[in-house]
């Protein structure tokens, strides 16, 4: 039986293909990863196909499963959009939010807290997706939140990858901070002010991602 979930087996693969271990354009051979996670081909498929529907990976029948990683544009492009539904969504969490919703969202964010004291960058991507999860459901609006989430879960490797950088932790538990503020006091602009500055790919952020994009893709 197979101990290790595809979830789990997909999560390491992004964190290789980012760490620059994986380089783009590489096969990915179901029966090695089999052999390398020891599993059999079934969770290792469903990985690969989850890696293909983020974009990271392209499935090419007959040939196999590669990396595939975005263009520079089209992930500047993403990151524009992720902004623009991410304001939405904690625009409508201010005025349609519960109480309960955001001593629920506070926890998630003082599980952050502990995150960034640990320097557990793992734990705060982890614990930060699902705050974010919250907003989209606080939003009250199931297409947004389910076009959210698709986009959020594309972008996963390079909202990790940003973490890397020094420093960023501290800044992103920062805003959050000011977010659920905001929330608390319905002050939507602010929320939405806050929440753009959260996502937006601009200025020192964007050279930042110019250099950890030139890593996944093997440039110098």
């Amino acid at each position: 039986m197979d101990k290790l979930p595809s979830a789990k087996i997909r999560d390491s693969l992004e964190q290789r293909i980012i760490e620059g271990e994986l380089g783009n354009g590489k096969r990915l051979d179901e029966n090695e990863l089999s052999n390398f996670y020891g599993v059999s081909r079934t969770p290792v498929r469903e990985a690969l196909q989850r890696l293909a529907e983020s974009g990271l990976a392209e499935h090419i029948p007959r040939r196999g499963t590669f990396i595939r990683s975005p263009s520079l544009s089209q992930l500047v492009e993403m990151f524009e959009v992720m902004t623009e539904l991410e304001c939405m969504a904690i625009r409508l969490a201010a005025r349609r939010a519960s109480s309960n919703d955001i001593n629920a969202l506070e926890r998630e964010n003082e599980t952050c807290r502990e995150a960034v004291f640990a320097n557990d960058q793992k734990k705060y991507y982890e614990v930060n997706a699902r705050l974010h999860g919250r907003i989209y459901e606080m939003s009250g609006n199931n297409f947004l939140a389910n076009e959210a989430r698709r986009l959020h879960d594309r972008l996963r490797p390079f909202r990790r990858l940003q973490l890397r950088v020094r420093g960023r932790m501290e800044e992103s538990m920062a805003e959050h901070d000011i977010i659920l503020e905001a929330l608390r006091a319905g002050d939507a602009n602010r929320a939405m002010e806050t929440m753009k500055k959260h996502i937006t790919i601009v200025g020192v952020r964007f050279n930042d991602l110019v250099s950890n994009f030139n890593m996944i893709m093997g440039n110098k």
